[in-house]
C-alpha cells in the first residue's frame, strides 16, 4: 500500500519527436496506470487522479489473459505478474451436500490461450503496473474531478479539494460509475445495460474447508456461490443472483447488502449458512449490478474514456482488466500516431477498438446467464457442457467466443 502523496516532476517544454502534452487521467485502477506508462514512455507529462486516499493492493481475484496480457509482456511485466499469480488447476461445481457435479481443469482455458493466463487479485496487478511509473508521474490521491470544462485547446478540471489543473487532454478511466463520464458525457442512466444479475465480494480469514489451486462453485436456479482459497489463510467468496430472485430490491448501502444476501443466501444448500456466517466478519463486501457500458462516442473534444468507464464488458466476462489495457496501449499509440492531435487520435483509436468491444460484449451477454442459471435444467445443463470441455471441439464451441481475441495488436513505431 503506497501513503497518500504528491509525486512531482520537472515539466520540460518539448520531447524528441515534438511539443510535450500535459494530460490528465481520472482513475488510478489498471487502465489509468496503463494509460500513464505509455504516455510516459512518448514522453508525455501525466497527472494521475485518484479519489482512494491511498493506492490499495487485494481485491477479488480476475484471470488475466487475451491481448491486455500482451500488452503487460510490451511493459515488461509478465514476470512479475506471474509471480504474484495464484496457480488454479480446476473449477468445481458442487450439489447442495458438496458432491461434485462438474469439474474443468484450467489447462483446458490456457490451451485455448496457448499458456497466457494467470489468476490473481486485480489490486495486486494494478499496484505492479503503477509501481513501474509512480516515479516519472505525478499522482493526487483523495482527490476526484469536481467539474470539467474545455475550448479548442485545453480542458479545465476543478477537482473536490479545491486545485485546478489545466491539460491538452484528459482522460476518464475511472470505472464503470465513471465520474469524468459523468461530467463531460451525462448521466450513466443513458449508457447503461444492465445484465439482470448483481454481484458481491468479500474475504475473510481462517474459513474452513479450504482447498487450493481450485475455485469451488455451488448453483441453484438464479444464485450462485464460490470460493477460493488465497495467502495468508484467507477466503474469497463471490455470490453472483439474478435480479429479483427472492432479494428485493437493490440494496443502498452496505448494512442493507449484508441483510440482503443473507436474506437471498441462508436457506441454499452446500456451505451458504456457513458463507453467511463467515461474512459476518468481512471488513468490507464489493457489491454492484452487472452492466455494461455503451457509448455512441467514447470522446468529445478533448476528453475521451477508456476502460469499464468507456465499454465496460461486465464482470462476469472475466477479461474487463486486459481490455483496458489494450485500450490504454492502443489511445497512447494513435496519440503518437496523429502526431499529438488529440480529437484526431481519439477518433482513430474508438474506430479501431469499438468493433472489438462490442464482440466483447456481445459475447459477454450470451455467456452470463452460466454464472447463475435461471433453472434447474439450466443448472444441469452448464454442468453437462463443463464435462465434456475435455474434448476440444467442445471447448472450442463453449469457449472460443468468449476467450479468444479477435484482434491483433497494432505496432506502433517507438519514440525516438
Amino acid at each position: 500500500m503506497h501513503s497518500r502523496r504528491e509525486t512531482r516532476i520537472t515539466w520540460a517544454s518539448e520531447t524528441k519527436n515534438g511539443a510535450i502534452m500535459h494530460i490528465a487521467i481520472s482513475g488510478a485502477g489498471v487502465a489509468g496506470p496503463t494509460l500513464a506508462w505509455w504516455l510516459d514512455r512518448a514522453g508525455h507529462d501525466v497527472t494521475l487522479i485518484e479519489q482512494a486516499p491511498d493506492f490499495r493492493t487485494g481485491g477479488y481475484i480476475i484471470d488475466f489473459w487475451g491481448v491486455g496480457y500482451e500488452v503487460a509482456r510490451r511493459m515488461g511485466l509478465e514476470p512479475a505478474i506471474l509471480e504474484a499469480g495464484y496457480t488454479v488447476d480446476r473449477v468445481r461445481f458442487v450439489d447442495k451436500q458438496g458432491k461434485p457435479s462438474a469439474s474443468l481443469p484450467v489447462s483446458v482455458f490456457a490451451k485455448q490461450l496457448d499458456g497466457h493466463f494467470t489468476s490473481l487479485p486485480r489490486g495486486n496487478l494494478a499496484a505492479l503496473i503503477y509501481k513501474s511509473v509512480e516515479d516519472r508521474i505525478r499522482t493526487r490521491f483523495g482527490d476526484s474531478l469536481a467539474s470539467v470544462e474545455q475550448d479548442e485547446a485545453k480542458v479545465f478540471c476543478t477537482l473536490t479539494s479545491g486545485r485546478t489543473l489545466e491539460a491538452d487532454m484528459l482522460i476518464g478511466a475511472d470505472g464503470l460509475h465513471s465520474k469524468t463520464r459523468e461530467l463531460v458525457f451525462g448521466p450513466e442512466k443513458q449508457f447503461e445495460r444492465d445484465l439482470g444479475f448483481r454481484v458481491a465480494a468479500f474475504k475473510v480469514k481462517g474459513y474452513r474447508p479450504r482447498e487450493e489451486g481450485v475455485y469451488v462453485s455451488h448453483n441453484e436456479p438464479g444464485i450462485s456461490m464460490s470460493r477460493f482459497s488465497m495467502a495468508n489463510d484467507e477466503t474469497l467468496f463471490m455470490l453472483v443472483y439474478r435480479a429479483g430472485y427472492a432479494f428485493g430490491a437493490r440494496p443502498e448501502n452496505e448494512a442493507e447488502v449484508r441483510d440482503t444476501l443473507r436474506g437471498g443466501f441462508r436457506q441454499a444448500g452446500w456451505e451458504a449458512r456457513a458463507i453467511m456466517e463467515a461474512m459476518d466478519d468481512a471488513d468490507e463486501i464489493y457489491f454492484d449490478v452487472v452492466s455494461q457500458i455503451e457509448m455512441p462516442s467514447w470522446s468529445k473534444g478533448r476528453v475521451g474514456l477508456i476502460g469499464d468507464a468507456a465499454a465496460c464488458v461486465s464482470l462476469l466476462a472475466g477479461e474487463g482488466t486486459g481490455l483496458a489495457m489494450t485500450e490504454a496501449y492502443v489511445l497512447a499509440g494513435e496519440l503518437q500516431r496523429a502526431g499529438n492531435d488529440v480529437p484526431a487520435a481519439l477518433t482513430a483509436y474508438e474506430h479501431r477498438l469499438k468493433p472489438f468491444l462490442k464482440s466483447k460484449q456481445k459475447a459477454a451477454r450470451s455467456t452470463a446467464s452460466s454464472f447463475a442459471p435461471k433453472t434447474a435444467f439450466g443448472v444441469w445443463f452448464r454442468n453437462l457442457v463443463v464435462n465434456l470441455m475435455g474434448l476440444p471441439f467442445v471447448a472450442d464451441w463453449a469457449l472460443g467466443g468468449a476467450v479468444k481475441d479477435n484482434f491483433e495488436l497494432p505496432e506502433y513505431e517507438a519514440p525516438k
